[in-house]
């Protein structure tokens, strides 16, 4: 059976049976079904194509369809069941400004797939439809004569495989403008009759909108997918959660707003400490946004595929869930900030009850001193009235002692409690640093031995003299060196060294002890904070050298590592400021 149509002739017992118009219909509705499922951009390519190539019983189907400024490009075969070929092409303006995919080189194929997309045709051409699609019969004698003469010179050769007898090209029309092409191609000469051209242009126009249709509901729910995320992170920031916690929940929601859940994994890193969904990897195809908190860069979101995924708008990732991960990166930065100003404000608050509590310390110390004082010196005055009783007992003797240096302690408690609370002026003069420490040094020597402390001194012979109150500086030393023989139960070795500078002199006091924490060295200066045991300290010491320190107009450098000691370096002005009075 042969059907003529002036142009064309058709051998049709190549074929299984003709399609009726009723069974493109049907085919229609199923592309139009297929676009409206939501299903992920390239999954509804390779349904329709599968479908399409199986509905016309053609051995290849392209298809070339532009998306935003780049063109897709999609293969199948009827001979391979699992082939589907998916690549992202380039584009190029043609010459009348039109985009066209920029292919990789000038064979008569190409050139053809080109002229159609840019809807360059001659109805009159026995090749060509009213409606501007491509339709030969025999591609071994027809592809050189399609070309015009003046387009001869360029051709370079067919770019189709010899075994291809028919070919037609169907432009993808929406409204007046074309977004690309479907190229059918068999094995079998007049494959086509010109019925089913019509039908297949039909199928084209349906294609066409269910591109477009299929990327708006694709990207609908990607939207969906972006606030339903975007709100379960709000809700989870409401939970009274801690940081910590709520990082892992955010990484947990990460697979489920991407295009493959199932293959989707991911991972939040913030100052180092990372919180990941399962089977996490750090290869493959990745998507990352930086974590932005107070302008520094303090961490990473990244979203991670398991298997290999054909590119899409970023690699395989779509523009939108770029949005989403910038989106996402921006509220975990939002959430950092807010639960750090928080516990800035919760620190804050304490130290201004630290500091409403030291202030009435302040005022009540000369009272407290005054008051206990007294009692004091009677308790040192009876001790020592005792100790010259004749015929003592050694036990009673001791037992005095022991009062006698409780006493002291008490007292020495009281002017570092009158020192803090500032009711004890500072007296400057000129003094020699080198020779305050020598004679502090005196003092210690015999404690130092006793725990088993060796004492290093390296005094910079050349130091000047510096205005300051000697006995406030003799209880720096005398503080820093304690601690650090505390900070060595074991024994070890404390060095003491000074240094001149231009305009400051430094007192330098290291051990090698315990060390202490990042966390620790931020708390060492705030009141009443201490590490020791209740009956070792009351941890007011180094807050009193802070507060002798900063009267003197110094400062106070600390370097310290668990495990590796500690090393306090006190900085002060060789010149007195102008408003300090100097004692003759």
């Amino acid at each position: 059976m042969t059907e003529t149509n002036g142009k064309h002739s058709a051998k049709v017992d190549t074929k299984l049976g003709r399609r009726s118009a009723e069974d493109f219909s049907a085919l229609s509705h199923k592309i139009l079904d297929y676009a409206n499922r939501g299903i992920p951009r390239i999954d509804f390519l390779r349904k329709i194509s599968k479908k399409l190539i199986k509905f016309s019983r053609c051995d290849t189907l392209e298809l070339w369809f532009r998306e935003s400024n780049k063109y897709v490009h999609c293969e199948i075969n009827r001979q391979e069941d699992d082939f589907f070929q998916y690549e992202v092409i380039r584009t190029i303006e043609d010459e009348d400004k039109r985009l066209v995919p920029l292919l990789r080189n000038n064979s008569t194929i190409n050139r053809l797939r080109i002229d159609v997309i840019s809807r360059r045709f001659d109805k009159s051409l026995p090749f060509f439809t009213s409606n501007g699609s491509l339709w030969l019969d025999d591609t071994e004698g027809s592809l050189a004569r399609v070309l015009k003469p003046e387009e001869k010179k360029h051709h370079q050769s067919h770019g189709i495989d010899g075994r291809y007898r028919s070919l037609t090209l169907i432009p993808l029309l929406v409204g007046d403008e074309c977004m690309g092409l479907l190229q059918l191609m068999s094995i079998h000469r007049n494959y086509f009759t010109k019925n089913e051209i019509e039908n297949y242009e039909g199928i084209a126009r349906t294609l066409g909108i269910s591109l477009v249709n299929q990327k708006a509901q694709a990207a609908l729910q990607e939207r969906v997918k972006e606030l339903a995320c975007l709100y379960s992170i709000a809700q989870i920031r409401r939970r009274g959660l801690s940081l910590d916690e709520i990082l892992q929940a955010i990484a947990e929601l990460l697979p489920a707003a991407w295009q493959y859940p199932e293959i989707t994994t991911g991972r939040i890193v913030l100052d180092g400490n990372s919180y990941t969904t399962p089977k996490f990897q750090l290869y493959g195809q990745k998507q990352i946004s930086d974590i932005i908190v107070k302008d520094e860069r303090r961490g990473v979101i990244e979203v991670v595929y398991l298997e290999q995924k054909p590119e899409l708008d970023e690699g395989p990732f779509l523009r939108e869930e770029r949005k989403l991960i910038n989106a996402i990166a921006r509220q975990v930065g939002l959430i950092v900030e807010r639960m750090e100003a928080e516990e800035d404000r919760s620190i804050l608050q304490e130290q201004l009850r630290h500091a409403d509590r030291l202030a009435t310390l302040g005022q009540l110390a000369a009272g407290v001193a005054h008051e206990l004082n007294e009692p004091l010196g009677n308790i040192l005055g009876f001790a020592q009235l005792i100790k010259k009783a004749p015929e003592l007992p050694e036990q009673a003797r001791k037992d005095v002692a022991r009062i006698e240096d409780a006493s002291l302690h008490a007292r020495e408690v009281v002017k570092k409690l009158m020192l803090f609370g500032r009711q004890m002026p500072p007296r400057k003069t000129r003094i020699s640093l080198n020779k305050m420490v020598e004679e502090g040094i005196y003092f210690l020597k015999s404690r130092c031995e006793k725990a088993g402390t060796e004492i290093a001194l390296s005094l910079d012979p050349e130091l000047p003299e510096i205005t300051a109150d000697q006995s406030q500086l003799y209880q720096v030393l005398v503080n820093l060196a304690v601690n650090a023989v505390q900070a060595m139960p074991d024994g070890g070795k404390l060095t003491i060294k000074t240094l001149s500078y231009e305009k400051h002199v430094s007192l330098i006091v290291e051990d090698t002890g315990v060390g202490m924490s990042e966390e620790v060295k931020k708390k060492i200066f705030l009141p009443f904070f201490t590490t020791k045991e209740i009956s070792e300290g009351t941890g007011i010491g180094l807050s009193v050298v802070h507060g002798i320190v900063t009267s003197h107009g110094g400062s106070i450098e600390v370097d310290s590592e668990v495990g590796r000691g500690s090393r306090f370096e006190i900085q002060l002005p060789v010149e007195a400021a102008n408003n300090e009075k100097v004692m003759g």
